[in-house]
């Protein structure tokens, strides 16, 4: 008697990517971390006060290559971080480098701390 096994289709293993957040004068400065992950693969969604991201790894051997030990494997990681209103949704920025995503949240104009010019009288 034969057993069949069926092939179910296998989502990915889900990550919480090691985040850093740094407040300085200008915004709000995040780091994640996303080894493996390409742009074309990454999206970062604005939703009310939630901002979310999403990346992807994708390994794929060459035509003349096979796996002959596979742990890392593809994964997904997912980091949802909230924002408040002093955040300019419209001046948000990013940039993906050596596996690292940096987050630029600036801070609204009238937060942005100034300095008061004293005159002489």
């Amino acid at each position: 008697m034969s057993e069949i096994v069926k092939n179910e289709e296998r989502s990915p293993a889900r990550y919480r990517p090691a985040t850093d957040i740094l407040e300085r004068e200008d915004g709000f400065h995040i780091y994640m971390d996303m080894p493996g992950v390409r742009r074309e693969d990454l999206n970062i969604d604005l939703q009310d006060d939630e901002l979310t991201v999403r990346g992807r790894t994708s390994l794929t051997p060459g035509q003349d290559e096979r796996f002959a030990e596979m742990q890392f494997g593809e994964c997904e990681y997912v980091r949802s971080i909230s924002i408040t209103d002093i955040v300019d949704r419209d001046r948000i920025k990013a940039n993906l480098a050596s596996g690292v995503l940096e987050l630029h949240l600036p801070k609204v104009e009238k937060v942005l701390p100034r300095k008061i010019e004293i005159t002489a009288g």
